[in-house]
């Protein structure tokens, strides 16, 4: 079984069992990747679509966890991972006609979003560099 690494200058904020389509909040989520986060905040604000604000408010919370947790400026935080991926689907059953049922479906999804704080990194893969000569 493989162990995941933490990397140095990266913080996260999960999003799980969103009611919403994954393909709808990937939409969003292509737009936003690689941003910094006062442009991405700015994106979310602007954009039509109903996955904005769940979005909106995990990369809110990430840079929460980034400033309250290790310190990070909010100025210098970059999206360096968000992807989304499918939660369980929620199954009803409505009344139809003839005392039949039909089934409606409510897919669901997780959402990772993944900050990375540009200055510390740089400046770890400088010490790294000298640490290892």
């Amino acid at each position: 079984m493989k162990k995941k690494r933490k990397l140095y200058g990266e913080v996260y904020a999960v999003g799980k069992y969103i009611c919403m389509s994954p393909q709808k909040a990937r939409r969003v989520i292509d737009q936003i990747r690689g941003r910094s986060y006062e442009e991405t905040l700015m994106i979310l604000e602007l954009m039509p679509y109903r996955a904005c604000y769940p979005i909106f408010k995990l990369i809110y919370s990430a840079a929460a966890n980034a400033s309250h947790n290790k310190g990070f400026n909010e100025d210098n935080l970059v999206i360096s991972k968000a992807e989304v991926s499918e939660g369980t689907i929620m199954k009803k059953l409505k009344p139809r006609a003839r005392g039949r049922s039909y089934l409606i479906k409510r897919p669901t999804c997780h959402i990772t979003i993944v900050l990375k704080d540009i200055y510390v990194d740089e400046e770890y893969e400088k010490y790294k560099k000298y640490l290892f000569l």
